[in-house]
């Protein structure tokens, strides 16, 4: 009787061992899924002084906590066409991070009234230093890294968006 008691449990120690191991064989065959880009707007870029514009967008919002916490974290790219609009409830001074974003973006920080007041450029993936807006802000816009240049874009310049 003790032996086959013994004999018992050994059976079910190995089946629980097999069984915790296969489940940890499963979890390192599952592969990452892309996050990709959802058009829910678009969003023009005007020159401050000849207000023309400049640049019009395909945008992802970020108006939600989790949204904009998220971001574009765990995504390899982003088309030079599209950019991520954060949209917060108040204007105040903010700072973002490039925690998990795997490429280089400009991050524009935009006043209320829709007018650019800070843009950081170049921000380097995987990045956890913050970088701060100057003055207020409402809306950030991320753009890949150089378009700000290539765009000649400056304190200023403003946005127009459509949900």
């Amino acid at each position: 009787m003790i032996k086959q008691s013994i004999k018992f449990l050994v059976c079910v120690c190995a089946i629980c061992i097999l069984s915790t191991s296969c489940k940890d064989d499963k979890k390192a065959n599952i592969a990452p899924t892309e996050i990709s880009f959802q058009k829910e707007g678009e969003l023009q870029l005007y020159k401050a002084k000849t207000d023309s514009i400049v640049k019009t967008l395909n945008i992802e919002i970020a108006d939600t906590e989790y949204d904009r916490e998220t971001g574009l974290m765990y995504r390899s790219s982003m088309e030079d066409t599209n950019a991520m609009l954060f949209i917060f409830p108040d204007e105040e001074p903010r700072g973002f991070y490039m925690k998990n974003t795997q490429f280089a973006l400009d991050i524009i920080y935009i006043g209320a009234n829709k007018t650019i007041v800070t843009i950081a450029r170049n921000a380097k993936p995987m990045d956890e230093t913050t970088v701060l807006s100057h003055k207020p802000a409402m809306y950030v816009l991320e753009v890949n890294a150089g378009l700000a240049d290539a765009w000649q874009l400056k304190e200023g310049d403003s946005i127009a968006f459509t949900k």
